[in-house]
């Protein structure tokens, strides 16, 4: 078994992925950088080439995380502690969400494809980063405008 891992480690090193496997990274740390919200909407796809590319729910909020794009693109570097992510680019399509585990009984809120005019209290103060915060109330504050009869 040491010989093995022996061998794949100088093959890594070799062939160079160090860098690129460890740009996977982004993953377990993407829902809690974007906040819940965001990653219900908004999934990473692949990296290549220092461009994430993400798929997102609508063309909303594609629209809306281009404006965010910068802001994410920096939060995300810093968590990986390098340049990882030089630019963004969204694609809509199916997003794989995954609901983290809670330990209270599921509420009766509305579905996630309805929108109110406002958020959640508890969702919005889950995000740490007051811009992504702000961005995101604006977000759900146009969808409702959008949206009403």
């Amino acid at each position: 078994m040491e010989k093995l891992k022996e061998i794949l480690t100088q093959s890594i090193k070799r062939l160079d992925l160090t860098d690129k496997l460890s740009d996977y990274g982004i993953w377990p740390i993407w829902n809690e950088t974007v906040g819940p919200t965001v990653a219900r909407n908004a999934q990473p796809e692949k990296i290549h080439n220092g461009t994430l590319f993400v798929k997102v729910t609508s063309s909303t909020w594609m629209q809306q995380l281009q404006f965010m794009k910068e802001m994410i693109t920096e939060k995300i570097n810093e968590r990986m502690g390098r340049e990882t992510v030089k630019n963004i680019f969204f694609v809509v399509g199916t997003v794989h969400y995954e609901e983290p585990q809670a330990d209270e009984h599921p509420s009766k809120e509305q579905p996630a494809s309805r929108v109110t005019a406002k958020l959640d209290e508890k969702e919005l103060t889950s995000i740490n980063d007051p811009a992504i915060r702000e961005s995101l109330q604006r977000l759900y504050d146009a969808l409702s405008r959008r949206r009403r009869p």
